[in-house]
C-alpha cells in the first residue's frame, strides 16, 4: 500500500500542477468556463459572475500550489483534506454537466485537451480514487526537504504563479491553442467536412411517442421512424417537447464556428477574410473594455487608414452600444457586430488587435502591447 500511495501522490500532484499551468497560462479562458457554470440554466450562481476571473485565478493557483505540496509532502493533512473535498465537489460538477448536457467542455485543460462531459467525469472519477488512497493512507507520506527547503520552494511555485497570471493578463497567453492561433487560417478553419472530403458526424433524433388510446409511451429514432412507418400510425403522437438529439459517430467538425461579421445590416465576413491586409480590433463587450485605450488605437487606425489599409472593430455588443461608444471616444471606424463568444475566443483582451492577410492570422496584440504603425510598417518592405 505504501507503494501504491507513493505512485499516486507522484500522479496526482503532476497532474494538479499540469492542470493549473495550463489554465493559468489563459486565466480569462477559464474565468468564462466559470461564468458558464454560474449561468441560471446551469449552476444559476449569478451573484458570482462579476467575480469569475479572481475565483478563476484563485483556483487554478491553488491547484498548482496543492500539487507541488503534495510531491514536497508538506502540511500532509491539509493538502490531503484539500484535494479531497477539491475532488468531490469537481466530480459532482462534470457529473451534472454531462447528465444534464449543461456544459460541453469543463476546461479541466483550457483549449489544450478540450474534453467531452463525460471524458472529463472519468477524469475525475480516477482522480478521486488516487486521492482517496492518498486521504486514508497519507502516514506514509513523507517529506522530500527541510522545512527551510519546503518553504522556498513553496514561496517560489506562488510567486511564479502570481508573476504568470499577472503577464498574461496585460498581455496575451504564452501558447494559444485556439483556431485563432497566429498562424492559422480563419477561411481553412471554417470549412465543413464535405469541403474537405472527411465524413462528418452523424445525428439522430430520438422521438417520444405516445398512444392516444393506451396513453403507453415509447421512444423511436428518426430512422426507424421513417423505415418502419410509424408516420402512419395515427394512434401515435410525437410528443415534441421530449425529443432529443444524440450522437451516432464522431466526426470531423469545423475548429471555427459563427465567425459572422454584420455590418449595418450588412454581411461583411468574406470581405474582412479576403482583404490583402487587414487590422481587426476585438472587444467582446465595450461596457467592460478599456476606455483609455482607444485614443491610441484611434491614431493607430488613422496611420493605417493613409496607408490604405482596413481598419475595423468587431464586438459581442449591441450594435446601439458600439454607436454610443464610437460617439463617445470619437472613433474613426466602424465596428461590426460578431457572437460574443467568438470575439472572447478570438483574442484574450478587451480590446486587442489582430492582423489578417487573406483570412490568415499574422499577428495579435493586447491594446496595450501594439506597436507604432511606422514600425510595423517597417517590417512589411
Amino acid at each position: 500500500m505504501k507503494l501504491i500511495t507513493q505512485i499516486s501522490r507522484l500522479l496526482v500532484g503532476a497532474l494538479f500542477i499540469f492542470s493549473g499551468l495550463i489554465k493559468l497560462n489563459d486565466p480569462m479562458g477559464f474565468a468564462f468556463k466559470l461564468g458558464d457554470y454560474f449561468a441560471p440554466d446551469v449552476l444559476n450562481l449569478t451573484f458570482l459572475s462579476d467575480y469569475t476571473l479572481p475565483l478563476a485565478l484563485f483556483i487554478v493557483i491553488l491547484e498548482v500550489i496543492l500539487g507541488v505540496a503534495l510531491l514536497l509532502g508538506k502540511w500532509v493533512n491539509l493538502t490531503s483534506w484539500l484535494l479531497l473535498l477539491m475532488i468531490v465537489f469537481f466530480t459532482f460538477l462534470t457529473f451534472y454537466s454531462a447528465y444534464f448536457n449543461k456544459v460541453t467542455d469543463c476546461g479541466c485543460f483550457g483549449d489544450a485537451i478540450p474534453l467531452t462531459p463525460w471524458q472529463s467525469f472519468g477524469k475525475d472519477i480516477v482522480l478521486t480514487v488516487l486521492i482517496s488512497l492518498i486521504f486514508f493512507n497519507r502516514q506514509y507520506i513523507k517529506p522530500l526537504l527541510g522545512p527551510g527547503g519546503q518553504n522556498v520552494v513553496l514561496s517560489l511555485s506562488l510567486a511564479g504563479c502570481i508573476a504568470l497570471g499577472y503577464y498574461v493578463l496585460e498581455h496575451l497567453p504564452l501558447k494559444d491553442f485556439r483556431p485563432y492561433a497566429e498562424g492559422k487560417s480563419i477561411v481553412e478553419g471554417m470549412k465543413s467536412a464535405e469541403e474537405l472530403n472527411l465524413e462528418p458526424p452523424k445525428y439522430a433524433t430520438i422521438y417520444t411517442l405516445k398512444n392516444a388510446n393506451t396513453e403507453e409511451s415509447m421512444k423511436v429514432n428518426s430512422q426507424n421512424y421513417i423505415s418502419e412507418g410509424w408516420w402512419q400510425k395515427k394512434e401515435w403522437e410525437i410528443q415534441s417537447d421530449e425529443s432529443e438529439t444524440v450522437l451516432l459517430s464522431e466526426g470531423y467538425e469545423p475548429p471555427i464556428h459563427d465567425f459572422s461579421i454584420e455590418m449595418n445590416g450588412n454581411d461583411v465576413t468574406d470581405q474582412v477574410l479576403a482583404a490583402e491586409r487587414i487590422f481587426v480590433l476585438v472587444a467582446y463587450d465595450l461596457n467592460k473594455s478599456d476606455s483609455s485605450a482607444y485614443a491610441p488605437l484611434n491614431e493607430f487606425a488613422l496611420a493605417a487608414a493613409d496607408q490604405e489599409i482596413p481598419f475595423i472593430g468587431i464586438t459581442g455588443s449591441l450594435p446601439s452600444l458600439a454607436a454610443e461608444k464610437s460617439e463617445a471616444w470619437s472613433l474613426r471606424f466602424s465596428f461590426g457586430i460578431i457572437d460574443g463568444t467568438t470575439a472572447k475566443t478570438i483574442i484574450r483582451a478587451n480590446p486587442g488587435i489582430v492582423m489578417l492577410e487573406k483570412g490568415v492570422i499574422v499577428k495579435k496584440w493586447h491594446a496595450q502591447d501594439l506597436p507604432a504603425f511606422e514600425d510595423l510598417a517597417q517590417s512589411w518592405k
